[in-house]
């Protein structure tokens, strides 16, 4: 009884503290209830088997009710897709439960997942030039540059480095600097903005709070480059658009640009090392069949599908979705990495890692529809560089301890491994024995 009346208690203190006139305040939620937490957990790399369960039986399955708010995961393939493309019946503003200030620009919403048409359409256009096939060319050898110093930099720390540490945050931190134009002197600043952006474990506050810090650093990064317009992203987009995208639109592409391609190619560097030393082989074929590495990218892109669940929808409207009845502003969230575990897209063996799978750029890893990642293509050659330097660099590359003792970053939205220690060269000993 007592432990009850406690439950009730502390669920009520956390009801008044994240609700305000007019419903639900994420932003000032300082837990997220453990009813919606099984989309974002996992065992290892792997989600945990309840949402695999659930996939089989539900594929539209109500996680809870919670603050006279519906919340479901979609977990199939095709459900999912249908539901990712389905701008009609579903809205990806996220304003009326968060409340922030508009007079506020660094607490306001911004960026393009949390936006809907004709606003998404007309900031997406502004992005997608910079990153056709042909304009991301030009990367190529900014990429190999910053992948090959970092490997330097790995050997000279050596023998033993944290490929976290020291390999998979920097190299896309490096490229997205880059990218967007920061200069060196505030490159310090700037890394320290992304981990916490996706880290649920504290809440709203923290998640939120994170991003308006996040925002308010691009704001200044945008009104400076208004004055002196720089070589990255932020400078061309001033210099094509002039006053026709204002500081707060352009810092909030931006934010987006650094959340999408920052933290997310971190994970997939750091986790796609541990997948990939699990079989000596991976590495082998990448250093010696050419174009082996694009299949096993794609693979692994799919098996760890480290954007576990895509932006939130709303529903516009009551709606029938695939057997279900879903109410107005019923929150629907897709599990990416569920839908990528699809037996009926993937075949039976769609919970191990096979790099000779047949069609895996099937995956959702980059979501679907509207809001798929713009950056997609560039991920890819940022991974395929990584992956192939580092399996020529270190041939003999092996984790430094044993798998179980990695600790893996809990609920997160981006998941990843805290640290990943790595011996970069064979002992002696044993290059002897061999």
């Amino acid at each position: 009884m007592v432990a009850t009346y406690l439950k009730k208690w502390v669920g009520s203190r956390i009801l008044n503290r994240t609700t305000r006139k007019g419903g639900l305040d994420l932003s000032k939620m300082r837990m997220f209830p453990r009813q919606v937490s099984m989309p974002l957990r996992r065992e290892g790399v792997d989600p945990v088997p309840e949402l695999g369960q659930v996939r089989e039986v539900e594929p539209v399955h109500k996680l809870a009710h919670l603050f006279g708010l519906n919340v479901w995961v979609v977990s199939g393939h095709a459900e999912a897709k249908a539901v990712l493309a389905d701008t009609a019946n579903f809205s990806n503003d996220i304003r009326p439960l968060v409340g922030s200030d508009p007079n506020k620009p660094s607490e306001g919403i911004g960026g393009l997942g949390f936006t809907d048409p004709p606003d998404h359409t007309r900031l997406r256009k502004l992005l997608t030039p910079e990153f056709t096939k042909r304009r991301l060319a030009r990367l190529e050898p900014a990429i190999e540059k910053i992948v090959n110093d970092q490997l330097d930099l790995m050997e000279a720390k050596g023998p033993v480095v944290d490929i976290v540490a020291d390999f998979a945050f920097n190299v896309p931190f490096l490229l997205i600097a880059d990218l967007l134009g920061v200069e060196e002197s505030d490159r310090d600043r700037f890394r320290a903005l992304g981990p916490a952006r996706f880290d649920l474990s504290g809440g709203g506050i923290g998640v939120f709070g994170s991003a308006s810090e996040s925002r308010d650093f691009l704001f200044e990064i945008v009104r400076k480059q208004r004055k002196d317009p720089g070589d990255g992203l932020i400078g061309s987009i001033i210099r094509e658009q002039g006053d026709d995208i204002d500081d707060i639109e352009l810092g909030g592409l931006a934010d987006g640009v650094f959340l999408g391609g920052y933290e997310t190619s971190a994970s997939m560097l750091a986790l796609g090392t541990l997948v990939l030393l699990r079989d000596p082989e991976n590495f082998e074929r990448i250093r010696n069949e050419p174009g082996a590495v694009d299949a096993i990218v794609e693979e692994l892109l799919r098996y760890l599908t480290v954007v576990q669940v895509a932006f939130p929808r709303f529903a516009r409207h009551d709606l029938e979705l695939f057997g279900q009845q879903v109410k107005k502003g019923d929150l629907v969230a897709v599990s990416l990495s569920g839908a990528d575990r699809d037996k009926q897209v993937f075949g039976l063996d769609a919970e191990d890692f096979y790099p000779k799978r047949a069609a895996p750029a099937a995956h959702l890893a980059f979501g679907h529809g509207m809001h798929r990642c713009v950056g997609a293509e560039l991920a890819r050659m940022e991974l395929r560089a990584a992956f192939t330097a580092l399996a020529h660099r270190f041939p003999d590359l092996a984790l430094a301890v044993p798998e179980e003792q990695l600790r893996f970053r809990d609920f997160s939205i981006v998941y990843g491994v805290e640290t990943l220690p790595v011996q970069l060269h064979a002992n002696p000993a044993e290059q002897a024995a061999g």
